[in-house]
């Protein structure tokens, strides 16, 4: 799995890097004398869903809600097409019926492809589309079970937000993302294994933009 998101990711970078020189060439500006960098810094909400069921048993799956800081970099290709990239990590509650089968960390590297609609405003609205691939790390077992491990998980995300830019380079941004991901999870060795669990988490965010 992760030599074949290796190769969709350098088809991609090719791919938009490619698609960018075009567009800039269409559109007839010089985009390297404009801000096409833009750092953002966010307090998200990741809002799991975490609906699945326990092989075997009566137990259904649920994952806990986290608060955590997050960063991304954009950059614009084109005054109106950009591409996100974000980082963050944050810490779940996974359980399943009334047992706490123990807490796991997640780092969800997401891109996606975004159209921004009026850069030039103060009140700047976008749309975005992408994938995301979430790694599973830390896991720390609950009382009276063993071994917790969730696989990681490749999913697509969507996203839709603003930025309100108070002068040139410093603004205001909301942001919501949907991840649609499902994994694997196992406690006791795998004595005890839930299939396609919904993660499904929505990333709600608000935070600080600067753009260069």
């Amino acid at each position: 799995m992760s030599k074949s998101l290796l190769k969709l990711a350098l088809l991609s970078s090719v791919a938009l890097t490619t698609w960018g020189a075009q567009a800039q060439a269409q559109d007839g500006t010089d985009w390297l004398a404009k801000e096409r960098f833009q750092v953002r810094v966010r307090a998200i909400g990741v809002l799991a869903d975490g609906d699945g069921h326990v092989d075997g048993t009566a137990l259904d799956t649920d994952v806990g809600d986290a608060i955590t800081p997050e960063v991304d970099l954009t950059y614009f290709f084109t005054k109106n097409i950009a591409a996100e990239l974000i980082a963050a990590t944050a810490q779940h509650e996974v359980s399943a019926g009334s047992n706490d089968l123990g807490e796991t960390w997640i780092l969800p590297p997401t891109l996606t492809l975004q159209y921004h609609f009026t850069p030039d405003q103060a009140f700047s609205p976008y749309v975005g589309a992408g994938v995301n691939y979430s790694l599973f790390y830390g896991e720390d077992s609950g009382t009276g079970f063993t071994d917790l491990n969730v696989d990681n998980g490749f999913g697509l995300a969507v996203q839709a937000g603003f930025d309100y830019w108070l002068n040139d380079h410093w603004g205001i941004n909301v942001d919501a993302k949907y991840i649609d991901l499902n994994v694997d999870a196992s406690v006791n060795d795998g004595g005890l294994i839930a299939h396609d669990v919904d993660i499904d988490p929505f990333i709600i965010g608000a935070g600080v933009s600067y753009r260069f």
